[in-house]
């Protein structure tokens, strides 16, 4: 196997980004031996009163294989507007991004973004009159010179389709997940006797499909029932979850998502499994938003809905949230690494997106 780079490795890491790509350019210094050489890059993301801006990078890039590192969610950055300290909006941070490329110039031989949770990628397909917007940005971000696009369990795969000659990869945290459980409950039984794979919903079916199959599992679901008649919040009301699956009753549960936005629908399955017999209740959420706030969470762990909520460190998580007891953090910052230096030296990363092996090794090896 050809060991050799593609080209002399960068890593941009966006505002807010800073704890994550730091461990990344640890990682990636080890493993190549690189002492006290940094592989990251500082851009000026400068911003006007006005709320204009602009991106300066003080190096040149030519030729170089660089590596993006966008949380468009981390509204824990903010920017000084009119004398108004304004939280940043997943529009200003694409904006910001879309900067970072123009200032490279066109002079990077080539230009991978990674982005955790896709820009507008709950606004990805379209029923009536209404804006495309995580297609268009896709596009955008292809327009500009952007060769690969990595993103973490995209809500709906189908919007690749958008870039169709352009490289878009989906990587799930399935190993890591599944490493953070057995870590943190040793007593767990993964076996169909003990435990059992619940799909909160029918879009999400995919991914709980794959733990079921990998960790030889049984799998239910539910699905929403809305009522089409009222738009809220831009949505359609969730009236009910209606559950389809085998006996729960004594049996461990692993609730499988995507995202936790406001925890309202989730935390509704949850209810409704202990009101079925379940017994303790894990929930795997690639990415936790908790735009609601923390509150209801904390009333549902109290009352004993359920007994642990495993997020990854991949966007924004707010110091009250790493502080609940029912939290645990799921760090992808060596995987994320893994990924950046496997594509340095134009590798397959098909072995990475792929981890049974590595899950079948781990359950073997408790």
């Amino acid at each position: 196997m050809n060991d050799s780079l593609y080209s002399e490795l960068k890593v941009i890491g966006m505002k807010g980004t800073e704890e994550f790509t730091n461990q990344i350019d640890a990682y990636l210094r080890y493993w190549r031996s690189a002492g006290t050489r940094s592989f990251l890059i500082e851009p000026d993301n400068i911003r006007f009163k006005t709320g204009e801006a602009k991106c300066i990078i003080h190096e040149s890039l030519r030729g170089q294989d660089v590596y993006i590192f966008a949380d468009m969610y981390n509204y824990g950055v903010t920017y000084d507007m009119y004398g108004i300290d304004y939280p940043m909006s997943p529009d200003d941070h694409f904006q910001d991004l879309k900067r970072i490329i123009c200032a490279i110039g066109g002079k990077a031989r080539r230009i991978s973004v990674i982005m955790p949770l896709l820009y507008e990628s709950r606004q990805d397909k379209r029923s009536s009159r209404e804006s495309l917007d995580c297609a268009i940005g896709l596009q955008e971000l292809v327009r500009m010179g952007v060769s690969n696009i990595i993103t973490f369990d995209v809500h709906n795969i189908s919007v690749q389709n958008a870039i169709p000659l352009s490289g878009f990869d989906n990587v799930r945290p399935t190993y890591q997940m599944i490493k953070a459980l057995v870590e943190t409950v040793p007593d767990i039984c993964i076996d169909p006797e003990h435990l059992m794979i619940i799909s909160p919903d029918e879009g999400g079916m995919s991914r709980c499909m794959y733990y079921s199959s990998v960790l030889g599992l049984n799998l239910g679901m539910f699905y929403k029932r809305r009522d089409y008649s009222i738009v809220v919040d831009g949505k359609n009301p969730i009236v009910a979850h209606e559950y389809l699956g085998s006996d729960l009753t004594g049996k461990d549960v692993i609730i499988v998502d995507d995202i936790i936005s406001s925890g309202e629908s989730i935390l509704d399955v949850a209810a409704q499994l202990k009101g079925k017999g379940a017994g303790r209740i894990y929930i795997f959420a690639s990415f936790g938003i908790f735009c609601n706030g923390l509150d209801r969470v904390d009333e549902a762990y109290n009352n004993g809905m359920f007994n642990k909520i495993f997020t990854t460190n991949l966007i924004y998580r707010t110091a009250e949230l790493k502080k609940r007891e029912w939290y645990t953090e799921v760090n992808l910052c060596k995987y994320v690494s893994l990924i950046i230096d496997t594509l340095n030296h134009d590798h397959s990363i098909s072995g990475l997106l792929n981890p049974s092996d590595r899950i079948r090794n781990l359950l073997d090896n408790r």
